[in-house]
């Protein structure tokens, strides 16, 4: 599942941009979870007000009440925030330059087929997906998620899960994934540690430790391991030093 913003002041568009989803969805293996925002603004203070990044994707216009869709576009990417792909619908062609400034990843000029915008998503659909060094792909409630590797906190064997799951905490979701610590190891990026037989963790949201304990940024404590006290101690050193 992606998650999707869209956004215009302009209610038929929102309309027509959540059926296009849905019918994608119908013809295809792609899910998403759509959220509407009616200006630019509104999106804006959703995004500031959220943990880590709220979209996949945004689907925006350009010239909206308040700041327009490159001004908006702009400040996402000031957050900063530079993955979420960036789609820009409208009538005029003479933003098209500024697109680039921020990155976009598809400016189309209205009225948009069907067809079109099913061509264009699926591409961005598939960059997404296949950036192993950004997203890792799990699967939740017979879900398919792409969620960003920085954006998780831990991943955790816990007596509360499900025999044969984990609980992937992310700075948003908590996901139950089937599966073992061991099936993922290879998977994470160099910012992970195994601390615990039961827990990793990413050094980057760690705020703080002892000799027995990890204190995680957003409020959780998972156990540090006496056997991994050591190794911990000197690779999250090394971790803060390069940072």
């Amino acid at each position: 599942m992606l998650n999707v913003a869209i956004c215009d002041d302009k209610v038929e568009q929102r309309n027509m941009n959540k059926e296009f989803l849905k019918k994608l969805e119908m013809n295809t293996n792609r899910s998403f979870y759509t959220q509407c925002f009616s200006s630019g603004n509104a999106l804006l203070e959703y995004y500031i007000n959220q943990a880590g990044s709220p979209f996949h994707i945004i689907i925006m216009g350009i010239k909206m009440s308040g700041l327009n869709g490159i001004e908006i576009a702009k400040k996402i990417r000031q957050i900063p925030d530079r993955d979420v792909k960036i789609i820009f619908l409208t009538r005029y062609p003479n933003y098209i330059m500024d697109s680039f400034d921020v990155q976009a990843s598809q400016y189309l000029l209205k009225p948009v087929s069907y067809d079109l915008f099913a061509k264009k998503m699926l591409v961005i659909c598939d960059n997404i997906c296949s950036s192993d060094k950004r997203y890792i792909l799990i699967k939740s409630n017979g879900e398919e998620i792409a969620v960003k590797y920085e954006d998780i906190i831990s991943i955790v064997n816990t007596k509360c899960c499900p025999k044969g799951y984990l609980e992937f905490t992310t700075l948003d979701h908590q996901y139950m994934v089937r599966g073992a610590l061991r099936n993922f190891t290879d998977k994470l990026t160099d910012h992970f540690i195994s601390v615990h037989r039961s827990t990793i963790v990413n050094m980057n949201h760690i705020e703080k430790f002892t000799s027995t304990s990890i204190y995680m940024c957003n409020g959780s404590v998972v156990p540090l391991g006496r056997s991994k006290v050591k190794q911990f101690r000197n690779t999250y050193i090394e971790f803060l030093i390069e940072k």
